[in-house]
């Protein structure tokens, strides 16, 4: 057990992929509630594909460094963003079709910049992810993401519940609206673009979208939806780099099995709203009413 459990961390890269995914998995299980509650999840994808083309373009410009590479996407998602939210609000196009819009315009662009390349695997692990080679760079961009999320949660957590729930009231109290909306997507936008590394353009919804769903699935109370997300995302990573180191396979994809295992145990065994629950409970008020047809 102390060989499976301790010894993978005992490696330099293990515990740095390991901090990055717990740092990830705390922001991102925050996000990933209001993705959920406010159903744009659909969004949440489209903002991680449009990072694309900055990654392409920057790579182009400046080769494999990792600060162009982080700029490049963060200012594609933030054009993504931001850019459907005022075509939302300034135009008749509602904020999905926008954002459907532009996702496709600046992926197809990403396609296009990344063909460019002069290989096609150079880009494969921002596409993927590895976070077994996560460096003190990237471990640091995580952190500072993180850090920031999290204090924005506790400082405006009253403006978020608040324009999560109704929006209209918010407004018609005073709140600005756009104003937490907007910090919202840029938020989602900089904990995508620091899971570059960690799970890669492809995946890294995942770390956001899972652990809300399956939080969403055990509770009615929006605070404790937040904390178990969050344990869901901590939990599942660490058990998701164990899987990846002791069976060989892609650090990202095991997080997002480990996740689904989650997602799956929550939708069968969850005992207000599981399959199982209803199913339990369905036949029980059948054998009622037939004891009882009256």
């Amino acid at each position: 057990m102390h060989d499976f459990l301790i010894t993978p961390f005992s490696f330099g890269f293990m515990q740095r992929g390991l901090l990055s995914a717990v740092l990830l998995s705390l922001s991102g299980g925050l996000l990933g509630c209001i993705l959920v509650m406010r159903r744009l999840a659909l969004m949440g994808d489209a903002l991680s594909h449009s990072l694309l083309p900055g990654i392409g373009l920057a790579w182009l410009l400046f080769g494999p460094s990792t600060l162009a590479l982080f700029f490049g996407a963060l200012v594609a998602g933030l054009l993504t963003a931001l850019g459907s939210a005022f075509l939302s609000r300034l135009t008749r196009v509602k904020e999905d079709a926008a954002f459907g819009s532009l996702f496709i315009i600046f992926f197809g662009a990403g396609v296009a910049l990344v063909s460019k390349l002069p290989t096609g695997l150079s880009l494969s692990h921002v596409l993927f992810g590895n976070i077994l080679v996560v460096g003190p760079s990237d471990l640091a961009v995580s952190a500072v993401v993180s850090s920031t999320t999290v204090m924005v949660f506790v400082v405006f957590y009253r403006s978020i519940l608040l324009e999560t729930f109704d929006p209209i009231f918010y407004r018609a109290v005073g709140g600005h609206s756009g104003l937490v909306h907007f910090g919202f997507l840029a938020l989602t936008v900089l904990n995508l673009v620091a899971a570059l590394q960690t799970m890669g353009v492809v995946l890294a919804l995942g770390l956001f979208l899972l652990p809300a769903v399956s939080a969403y699935l055990w509770c009615d109370h929006f605070a404790r939806m937040l904390v178990l997300s969050v344990v869901f995302g901590v939990v599942s990573s660490v058990a998701g780099i164990l899987l990846s180191y002791h069976a060989g396979l892609a650090s990202g994809a095991a997080i997002v099995l480990c996740l689904g295992v989650v997602f799956f145990a929550s939708a069968l065994f969850s005992p207000t709203y599981g399959l199982v629950g209803r199913c339990v409970r369905g036949l029980r008020e059948r054998q009622a009413v037939r004891k009882h047809p009256g």
